[in-house]
């Protein structure tokens, strides 16, 4: 058996590990130099995302898997490594996915997602059966939204039985990476604590909202076991080592929910700091050394970080999205949408977006829509659309943001990441409207550079003892060059537009509500 290397004598070595970001449209992986956190090497892989008209969002497990054989090995490669110099590896995964395996740990059918808003119905049936919003929180520390896991099982129960009685095992889309690696099936708290059956306050799984998924089946049977984010799941077998080029020493760490993978890439392990994620979907959390409930509506996220804290965060199903729309409506590359998006003022002469084009997490509004407020003959243009869409969905954001300085997160910076944090003209728009710092990072990948310091981390603590993450983070994240203050003016004009746009949200609820209802019945308007 070989022996384990210190972190001393890692250190004078040429040694890596790898992190891994499985993604909603991608999978990333970096080849990380765990002397300097330079990343020496970078590689993705995409595919498929099947949408429905009901709101149903699914991807094929197997493609994650294919994704990560191809942009792993690729970085190989890349770094012209050794098979004995990498130490480890970290998965970060979309949150919430649930990954159905039967009792021969095979795929049972394609996996729904975080942003699968087709569960509403099944998440009111759980809501109530554990007496209601508020009495949801003091059960879990949280509310049930379509995103989390929970409800996608009780939709399984209901609308797929026979798939449903072959279930076995429940994972989500990071641990079944980490099983495909390892063959072994693990949970670790911070994305345990999106599946809305895991208790955040006690760190354990709730025997309550199991029962309310399904109350003659004992759900634990299906629930792996449970471990701490800086241990090892396990070593990656030897047949998917081979085929990665990897050593069969190299091990695998507990891995996390993208949003906690992004906390440790950002650096954000410790009270005060900030991060914001602008992708596909936007979130904004910040490390708590103890639970942040929110016990008023549950619109903030009480999670466990996979660092051994918590991470209260705000999630919107709509970022990007919004830029995406605008794109591919007026045949736009990014280049040009942002040069338009700049030559036309704070506000948009008066073009408003609720982005809500997916349904919307925070505010809770599956059934929401896309809503174009304030256009004219002369407003409706590429550029005032462009620049408010941008500005649509970081005033979204701040909904969150503003609820989480109630509950007493106070940012006074706020790091940036996420493909619209290499938008100047983005950042400066969150600056404002957010009226905090904010900064970039050196290194954008946050969430597949969180995997590969978590990998590092476990791997240290295997040797030596359990020691805080801080040690790590301090000498591997830097910040990167893009800092923005808020502009006085433009905050304030932003505070206005905010107002604006939390009146809409609230007038067309009724609205969206009305039409989701009528699509039920077959009405077709």
């Amino acid at each position: 058996m070989s022996r384990l290397k210190t972190l001393n004598e890692c250190m004078k070595e040429k040694l890596y590990t790898i992190g891994i970001d499985s993604g909603t449209q991608s999978t990333k992986a970096v080849l990380m130099d765990i002397g300097t956190g330079r990343v020496c090497a970078s590689a993705s892989a995409t595919y498929r995302l099947y949408e429905g008209p009901d709101g149903s969002r699914e991807q094929d497990p197997q493609d994650w898997v294919r994704a990560v054989r191809t942009s792993v090995c690729a970085v190989v490669r890349a770094g012209r490594v050794k098979p004995e110099q990498v130490l480890g590896i970290g998965v970060s995964g979309q949150q919430h996915g649930l990954v159905a395996l039967d009792k021969e740990g095979r795929v049972i059918r394609r996996a729904k997602l975080w942003n699968d808003s087709s569960t509403a119905a099944q998440c009111e049936y759980l809501i109530n059966r554990l007496g209601g919003v508020k009495k949801t929180i003091g059960t879990i520390g949280n509310t049930i939204p379509p995103g989390f896991t929970a409800s996608k099982i009780r939709w399984l129960k209901e609308r797929e039985p026979e798939n449903y009685a072959r279930l076995a095992l429940i994972l989500l889309p990071h641990n079944y990476i980490n099983y495909w690696l390892t063959g072994v099936a693990v949970m670790e708290p911070g994305d345990a604590s999106g599946t809305a059956f895991y208790d955040v306050v006690h760190r354990r799984w709730s025997e309550a909202a199991l029962r309310a998924i399904d109350e003659e089946r004992d759900l634990r049977e299906c629930l792996p076991p449970l471990q701490e984010s800086h241990e090892v799941v396990g070593k990656v077998r030897a047949e998917v080592a081979k085929e990665l080029g990897l050593s069969r020493d190299c091990i695998v760490a507990t891995g996390g929910g993208d949003n906690m993978m992004s906390a440790i890439g950002t650096g954000n392990v410790r009270p005060g700091v900030v991060t914001a994620s602008l992708g596909t979907s936007g979130t904004i959390f910040a490390y708590a050394e103890r639970p942040v409930i929110d016990r008023r509506a549950g619109e903030i996220a009480a999670f466990c970080s996979s660092t051994g804290g918590w991470l209260p965060l705000l999630c919107v199903m709509n970022c990007t999205v919004s830029t995406e729309v605008v794109k591919q409506a007026f045949g736009l590359t990014t280049e040009e949408l942002t040069r338009l998006a700049g030559r036309v003022g704070v506000g948009a002469e008066g073009v408003l977006l609720l982005p809500y084009f997916t349904g919307e997490r925070t505010p809770n509004v599956p059934h929401g829509r896309g809503v174009w407020y304030g256009l004219t003959v002369q407003n409706f243009t590429a550029g005032h659309m462009a620049r408010a869409a941008m500005e649509g969905a970081v005033l979204g954001m701040n909904y969150g943001l503003e609820r989480m300085r109630e509950l007493g997160v106070k940012p006074t910076q706020i790091r940036l990441t996420g493909g619209g944090a290499k938008n100047p003209l983005w950042r400066q728009i969150c600056a404002d409207v957010f009226n905090v710092e904010c900064v970039t990072m050196q290194i954008e990948e946050a969430a597949a550079l969180g995997g590969a310091i978590q990998a590092l981390w476990a791997y240290e603590c295997q040797r030596e003892g359990f020691r805080p993450i801080t040690a790590l983070t301090d000498r591997l994240v830097q910040m990167g060059r893009g800092r923005h203050t808020p502009d006085a003016e433009n905050a304030k004009k932003y505070s206005v537009l905010y107002a604006r746009q939390c009146s809409l949200s609230k007038q067309m609820r009724p609205i969206f509500e009305e039409h989701a209802q009528s699509v039920q019945r077959g009405e077709g308007v």
